[in-house]
């Protein structure tokens, strides 16, 4: 569930599957229908906003009726919007210490990203293995759930399983992503003239990945190896940036450069 403002009000937003659409009538159920019924206490003609995930189309629907097991909603109008960038952006993190992974994904879901991939760099303080490693997981594809509905985004970008440096590269590989960024301190040509030319000549149908390093960067081997795969290093300027800090400032700019 996330809410947004409009004109006033506050609108709270709710994903479905297809097929809980019905010519007009829509149904949510699950722990949705609780929270409409007994946390938010919503009302029979208080509106929603209700969309089908991978979607542009926003469905403005009113309370209708409080069933058993679900709510049914009664279609008002379609809104259809752009929402989405028109590139797909993999960030594939590397490991951070304590909770800053959870704000990471947070704030790369509101800035447009596609899917969100944890590396397990050699640099990475933090290692997750076995029931730890799959309720983090569990954990952030729940904070990019939330963050999704929260930004009004069309999709639900997923976190994948954590990988390891060379897992990452082979995930590109089978993914078949065009465009591979390692933004790098150590960069050999640190002109921010260089980085802003090849952002700006990315087709913006592209799909990008974008690799950042860990609170003590990349290591060396790692550099060098992401170079066989095709990545091409960029610099994000003359200051060093923390690791929350890198993959924002990336996005940003494409959020500026693809942005319809």
């Amino acid at each position: 569930m996330g809410l947004h403002s409009i004109e006033g009000l506050i609108m709270y937003r709710f994903f479905v599957d297809s097929s809980h659409i019905e010519g007009k009538e829509i149904y949510i159920d699950g722990k949705d229908h609780n929270h409409i019924k007994n946390v938010l206490r919503l009302k029979e003609g208080e509106e929603l906003s209700v969309m089908v995930e991978g979607r542009e189309e926003e469905y403005r629907c009113e309370i209708a009726s409080f069933e058993d097991k679900r709510v049914r909603l009664k279609l008002r109008f379609i809104k259809e919007d752009k929402l989405e960038l028109p590139c797909r952006i993999y960030l594939f993190q590397g490991l951070p210490k304590s909770d800053k992974m959870e704000f990471i994904i947070q704030k790369a879901v509101e800035l447009g990203v596609y899917e969100i991939i944890p590396v397990s760099m050699k640099r990475s303080v933090v290692k997750l293995e076995g029931r730890k490693k799959d309720s983090k997981v569990l954990r952030y594809n729940s904070i990019s759930e939330a963050a999704a509905k929260q930004s009004k985004r069309a999709v639900i970008p997923r976190v994948r399983d954590i990988m390891t440096f060379k897992e990452a590269l082979e995930y590109c590989e089978a993914e078949s992503i065009k465009v591979r960024l390692l933004p790098y301190e150590l960069h050999d040509n640190k002109s921010f003239r260089e980085t802003r030319s090849r952002l700006e000549g990315i087709d913006k149908n592209s799909s990008i990945a974008v690799f950042i390093g860990p609170e003590g960067g990349f290591d060396d081997k790692e550099a060098e190896l992401s170079k066989s795969y095709g990545f091409e290093e960029i610099t994000l300027g003359k200051r060093i940036l923390r690791t929350e800090t890198a993959g924002m400032t990336i996005l940003s700019w494409f959020v500026y450069l693809m942005e319809e």
